[in-house]
């Protein structure tokens, strides 16, 4: 089938009613997409247009800025900030708020975003992505705050993501399921290539970043251990482990054929209660893997149930299959009511020999 026979973004978005009830929302998320188009290029691109490196900035994260950072950022800022379709933008890239400044019209919605999940990748041509999620913005008539950002997963009304690998793919979910489009480099746009994304409810991968075994908590040993003992062990089954290194390329292998992806907290920095941030990644996931039929948890919450206390918030991510993320938040339960149960100077206890 050519490409245009098939659905466009736009008029996918047409179709499921969005231009009706709130055409600020069809152009901030055509916004989006016209943001991901031009990292597309620049990636494309690579080291003929001198984008690989590092400048030798720090991000408000302590993380040091790639070039390709910087420029993606640059790029969701420019889609947007004439267009009068958001009130303000938060960056995984920039420590404040952005507010968008520019005389026209602010629209009735706030936009967050990575621009650039998996930048470790960059230098050796391997796949990165963004994630963005829409919320409401109900402060119209005075300065958009960042407590306007600090919501629940529950508010979002769009999340989705870009995924720059051999196609460039557009995934979003409006709150009717999740649909993925892929970009024609001959039309410049995304067509729909992907309709009803679902979570495969069994799987027998798993991704997971085995070099911090050491600083793992009891349930997420428990949990691997079950995994690589194979077919001989409880579980009955031989699993192959997976780990690309860039949330998004993780995400969308587990929509499209299964599997579970975990990020837990762990003691290598105790201070931190996990490594994602909850606005611009673990909260758009939750929504992506609620809307196809999977879960996201922290471990024993519900990622979608959290709500922010701060802009640059972290905190585990654990989603895919259902039955895999069922047995994970079974462990964690156990866990705890051993904990609970168990007496302070019985022989098990925190003081036995």
């Amino acid at each position: 089938m050519l490409a245009i026979d098939r659905t466009t973004l736009a008029q996918f978005l047409v179709e499921e009613g969005l231009s009706g009830e709130a055409p600020a929302l069809v152009g901030l998320i055509l916004d989006v997409a016209q943001a991901c188009k031009t990292i597309a290029k620049l990636i494309a691109m690579g080291q003929l247009a001198g984008i690989h490196g590092y400048n030798g900035d720090i991000n408000v994260q302590g993380e040091t800025q790639a070039r390709l950072d910087l420029l993606s950022n640059e790029a969701f800022l420019r889609a947007t900030e004439r267009t009068g379709h958001a009130s303000a933008l938060a960056s995984e890239e920039m420590e404040e708020i952005h507010r968008l400044t520019n005389g026209r019209a602010r629209g009735p919605f706030l936009l967050v975003f990575d621009p650039l999940d998996g930048s470790s990748n960059i230098d050796t041509n391997g796949t990165v992505g963004s994630i963005f999620s829409i919320v409401p913005y109900s402060g119209q008539g005075r300065e958009p705050e960042t407590l306007d950002f600090l919501c629940s997963g529950r508010d979002q009304v769009v999340a989705g993501y870009a995924l720059y690998g051999p196609a460039t793919m557009f995934v979003l979910t409006v709150g009717k399921g999740v649909h993925g489009f892929t970009l024609d480099p001959l039309l410049g746009d995304f067509v729909l290539t992907h309709p009803h994304l679902r979570v495969a409810p069994v799987t027998a991968e798993f991704a997971i970043n085995a070099s911090n075994r050491r600083f793992w908590e009891p349930p997420i040993h428990a949990y691997v251990n079950e995994l690589l003992a194979g077919a001989t062990g409880p579980r009955g089954k031989d699993y192959n482990m997976r780990w690309i290194a860039a949330l998004v390329a993780d995400c969308h292998r587990i929509l499209l054929r299964g599997g579970i992806y975990l990020y837990p907290r762990d003691t290598k920095t105790p201070v931190r209660p996990g490594r994602l941030r909850l606005l611009y990644e673990g909260a758009p996931i939750a929504m992506i893997m609620d809307q196809a039929g999977g879960r996201c948890i922290t471990g024993t919450e519900n990622v979608l149930d959290l709500t922010a206390t701060e802009l640059h918030q972290r905190v585990p991510l654990i989603f895919g299959s259902r039955e895999e993320v069922d047995r994970v938040e079974a462990l964690h339960q156990e866990h705890t009511l051993k904990a609970i149960e168990t007496p302070l100077f019985q022989r098990r206890g925190l003081f036995r020999d």
